[in-house]
């Protein structure tokens, strides 16, 4: 990190979310690819960012990944990472046309989703997927019965849509959204559609609620809130927007040479947080910051949840570490 002179701005206390960073998922993906480039012969491509950290992505590459966003990119009959998001069944028949040797890295809660849409598209439903359009997680799901899908991303958007069959209407959502706006969206969805069939759990992810639910705990005594993230990243551009809507002004940052003076001028009390694929590391840069150019002394961890939630690696990898005589 740029090192930064002492600012005359002071803050006198800094509140962290206990409960921050990476998730069961994101965990889960990196060790693939890390373990995919341990034990596989020859060059690793990821398809897609594993997880939408910049940091994190550039890491893998300086170890061998290599990323790609097309399957045209990587040579036939590769070894072929899927990122964290989830693909389509038509990325699928592609890399099994081209004989890639594919690792499934997507996050478990995701197959959730996308096996609720398939089995629903079975029993002749429309799908309406609450999400964002141009997310690779929704593109993904999308995917899996196109013909019985379409996707609602804002209330207003709930009251226009149209269904062939209004008695035969589901929903699923994507796994990284606001859980205020969704309520809304479900809440307009039922008024107009009553025989509407809700996920037979909640999509959207347990680390999704537990960051949304610690950044409203936190921002009672925040007069700002800094959210460690990507651009790119739905679960922390989420995070800020929760903070607006309690009227608390939030900043999303890639790196603690983000911060910006202005941001924090009368700025007492300073939040933190990070999205669930931002690493401790740059959580810890900004910390640093805050102690060597603002002043902070006073640094509190706001704990609302304790996380032990574990997913175990996919099969592929379970199958290469026992080819190898090593351990899972």
């Amino acid at each position: 990190m740029t090192t930064r002179t002492p600012s005359s701005i002071k803050i006198d206390k800094l509140v962290l979310a206990k409960v921050r960073g990476f998730c069961a998922g994101v965990v889960r993906a990196i060790e693939v690819v890390e373990k995919a480039l341990e034990l596989c012969d020859g060059k690793v491509y990821v398809r897609h960012e594993i997880i939408h950290n910049r940091y994190v992505v550039d890491e893998l590459r300086k170890k061998g990944a290599v990323f790609v966003e097309e399957l045209s990119e990587v040579p036939e009959g590769s070894w072929l990472i899927f990122s964290a998001h989830g693909v389509g069944p038509d990325v699928v028949a592609e890399a099994k046309s081209r004989k890639f040797k594919v690792i499934d890295a997507t996050c478990p809660l995701v197959t959730k989703v996308h096996l609720e849409a398939i089995a629903l598209a079975k029993r002749g439903y429309t799908i309406i997927l609450i999400g964002h359009r141009d997310h690779v997680e929704t593109i993904g799901t999308m995917g899996e019965a196109p013909e019985h899908m379409v996707v609602v991303g804002s209330v207003a958007e709930a009251e226009m849509i149209a269904v062939p069959t209004p008695e035969r209407v589901a929903y699923l959502t994507q796994t990284t959204l606001s859980l205020d706006d969704t309520r809304e969206i479900v809440s307009a969805l039922k008024r107009r559609f009553p025989a509407l069939m809700p996920p037979k759990k909640d999509d959207i992810c347990y680390a999704t609620q537990n960051r949304q639910n610690a950044v409203k705990a936190m921002v009672p005594q925040a007069d700002l809130l800094l959210v460690l993230g990507a651009p790119n990243s739905s679960n922390s551009n989420r995070l800020c927007e929760v903070a607006r809507a309690k009227g608390v002004r939030s900043h999303l940052i890639e790196r603690a040479s983000d911060i910006k003076d202005e941001w924090l001028a009368g700025v007492k009390t300073l939040g933190l947080t990070s999205g669930a694929s931002a690493p401790e590391i740059l959580f810890q840069e900004v910390v640093s910051l805050a102690r060597s150019r603002y002043g902070v002394t006073n640094v509190e961890e706001l704990e609302t949840v304790v996380e032990t939630e574990h997913f175990g690696l996919p099969y592929e990898i379970v199958k290469l570490v026992k080819e190898k005589g090593g351990a899972s």
